[in-house]
């Protein structure tokens, strides 16, 4: 019918509830398609060009296949019993949510004859729940649980200036208690004197709200739980705790984001951070930038770290006593909420949270999933691709440049008269 209208077919609308597509204002803002086939997409993203469908991907095309031929069928009388997919593509529209486009061959029941028809579907957003969220403000106090280990001295100095210049001096409602990790077999000299020397000095130089402190373990495996369970001990069930790491820049936007999005007894918050590159192949010269940029070519999102996390101390106290009832296996406090807890895991990126580099070091005693996240992690934590291929070139080019100046120093008459005969 759309064809009779004023507007012909171009104003055909889509059922009530599904939004409009989404309108770019520039060709920065054009969301990308996918191209996929039965069995393979590409170009997905950045890192891969062809990949397997597997897992929901492949639930995903399997289910609008089958619901193209069945809707088809009602349009046309049932004359189609086979379908082949010609070719497939796929975007997310954060507006309306993901739309399909589908080139169709089907086989006519009577004739066996294959005719091409071209489909357009969208699974709606329309359908997701609204779930009612308890009340929570940006006033409660935040305690930073900083573990520490030997290898990590050098970098706390400048977290203790980031939380100084953006807690201590303000006044705001943090707290920050330094966990120094000894090992079982540590000599007699303190390795943390001079860091609890600073701690002590920033605690009792600044007494407008904001505090410091700290506190010791020994121990050969420091895993977040293994911290956890010694910390959690010193605070009260109703007060909110963020597990953070050294090398990351604190502001003021990010602890008040932990504040609205950790909810008591409710939901968790894993922030997903923006990870600085490895400076000396993204940068030509030093000395480097202080500041970290949130550019493409500086740094990426952490999607495959889950260092930092905040919660209330009573919902880690309970996601821990129903772990140690069920036996399940658990590598990290991720792995403890999702398995052991009915709390909502919200995980959302997080601009405000920046990670300075650093080498990661993958435990082969982990889970094959943390493991392997793990590795990801560090593979994806070197530079961009295009910068990690740059400089492969920029090798090979030297390599060849070498040859070639050895190739013709051999052909040089010079050369051959200082030969030995």
């Amino acid at each position: 019918m759309s064809v009779q209208t004023p507007g012909g077919r171009q104003s055909a609308t889509w059922p009530i509830g599904v939004q409009e597509q989404f309108k770019p204002k520039s060709r920065f803002d054009v969301i990308r398609w996918d191209y996929f086939t039965e069995n393979h997409i590409y170009l997905n993203n950045d890192f891969t060009t062809i990949q397997t469908l597997k897992g929901v991907d492949k639930m995903d095309i399997t289910d609008i296949l089958e619901t193209s031929l069945d809707r088809l069928n009602k349009k046309y009388g049932r004359v189609f019993t086979d379908q082949k997919l010609t070719n497939g593509y796929r975007r997310f529209d954060p507006i309306r949510g993901m739309e399909y486009i589908l080139d169709l061959s089907l086989r006519h029941q009577t004739t066996s004859e294959y005719t091409t028809k071209r489909v357009h579907l969208v699974r709606p957003l329309s359908q997701v729940e609204i779930v009612p969220m308890p009340y929570v403000t940006e006033n409660s106090r935040v305690n930073l649980i900083l573990p520490v280990t030997r290898a990590d001295r050098d970098s706390v100095v400048s977290f203790l200036d980031s939380y100084a210049h953006t807690c201590l001096n303000s006044g705001d409602n943090t707290n920050l208690v330094i966990v120094f990790i000894y090992e079982m077999n540590e000599a007699k000299e303190d390795v943390f004197s001079v860091l609890k020397s600073m701690s002590t000095y920033y605690g009792n130089k600044y007494q407008n709200g904001a505090r410091i402190s700290w506190t010791s373990l020994k121990t050969n495996q420091p895993s977040q739980l293994v911290v956890m369970d010694t910390v959690s001990k010193q605070f009260k069930a109703d007060e909110l705790l963020l597990y953070c790491t050294v090398g990351i820049e604190l502001s003021i936007d990010f602890l008040n984001r932990v504040r609205m999005n950790t909810i008591d007894k409710w939901q968790v918050f894993f922030p997903m951070g923006f990870h600085q590159y490895k400076p000396n192949l993204i940068y030509d010269e030093k000395p480097y930038p202080a500041n970290i940029e949130l550019k493409k070519n500086v740094g990426h999102y952490g999607s495959y770290f889950y260092e930092q996390a905040s919660f209330y101390c009573g919902d880690y106290t309970r996601a821990r006593s129903e772990m140690m009832t069920s036996n399940g296996p658990v590598d990290d406090m991720l792995d403890l909420f999702v398995k052991q807890s009915k709390l909502h895991v919200f995980r959302a990126i997080e601009p405000a949270l920046k990670h300075r580099y650093h080498d990661q070091i993958c435990d082969p005693m982990l889970s094959e999933d943390a493991y392997q996240r793990c590795l990801l992690g560090r593979s994806h934590g070197l530079a961009s691709q295009s910068q990690l291929a740059m400089l492969i070139f920029e090798q090979q080019k030297n390599v060849d440049s070498l040859h070639l100046e050895v190739l013709h120093q051999q052909k040089d008459p010079n050369i051959d008269q200082m030969k030995v005969k």
